[in-house]
């Protein structure tokens, strides 16, 4: 195999488990641990990954393209914005953030007639066709790598609307860090959302958790609601039963 054809394929395996082991690596390629280490140097020297202590992972403080973000794990985020979509009735008033699980809502809401606050852009043209959704954008600077609006300056449309729910997404969730975004433009939005709601779900499939990105938008026990598409570790199901958060395990 090429040097160049077994990075690429190094690539595909760090994306497919978020973090891998160089021992690991070692084993699934066949080749010597100081070979895999100079591949995984230059992976790290690109900037989407990072080394972690015995292993590789990606680099979630570096935004990744929208496209790339949006085709991985599609039948999860399907799943997870399906059940999601269930707990929205005729009238709702609604905030739907930036992300690529989010923007998969539409698709289960056609039917309904709510009011939606946005920032997220492919979810506004998405949603053209359906006049029963009226849909507020919150407006601002277009960060084009995230397809949403952010860095506005004045917060009224969401001072001024009182939300009933709104569908949260994340770059990366931890005990510790809390629940992350990658685009700083976007936290103080997301914080304000959060703040404003009289009900918070967050959106992420399995691969969010224990992982964080640059900014943290709120803490976990902000959350009312989580929507998985697997269950995810005990410390998290702990934590969410000593803080009355509700985990829904989208299947």
């Amino acid at each position: 195999m090429l040097k160049s054809q077994r990075i690429n394929q190094i690539s595909d395996y760090i994306n497919q488990h978020q973090t891998v082991a160089l021992d690991d690596l070692v084993t699934v390629f066949g080749v010597s641990k100081n070979t895999i280490r100079r591949d995984v140097q230059e992976l790290v020297e690109s900037g989407e990954y990072k080394k972690v202590y015995g292993g590789v992972s990606v680099n979630r403080t570096r935004l990744e393209p929208f496209q790339d973000r949006k085709t991985r794990n599609l039948r999860q985020k399907q799943l997870i914005a399906k059940k999601a979509a269930s707990y929205l009735a005729d009238g709702d008033v609604i905030f739907i953030d930036s992300g690529t699980t989010t923007l998969e809502i539409v698709e289960f809401i056609k039917t309904l007639d709510l009011t939606i606050i946005t920032n997220n852009l492919d979810f506004i043209i998405h949603a053209l066709p359906f006049e029963n959704l009226n849909v507020i954008s919150t407006g601002g600077v277009l960060e084009r790598k995230t397809k949403s609006f952010a860095s506005f300056i004045k917060q009224d449309i969401l001072k001024s609307h009182n939300i009933n729910k709104a569908f949260m997404a994340s770059a990366g969730v931890s005990i510790k860090n809390g629940v992350t975004n990658s685009s700083p433009l976007e936290s103080d939005l997301k914080r304000t959302v959060v703040e404003r709601s009289s009900e918070v779900f967050l959106l992420v499939d399995h691969n969010k958790f224990d992982q964080h990105a640059v900014m943290t938008y709120c803490d976990i026990q902000e959350i009312d609601v989580l929507i998985t598409d697997s269950v995810p570790p005990n410390k998290y199901t702990e934590y969410a039963q000593e803080h009355n958060i509700q985990l829904i395990i989208a299947d």
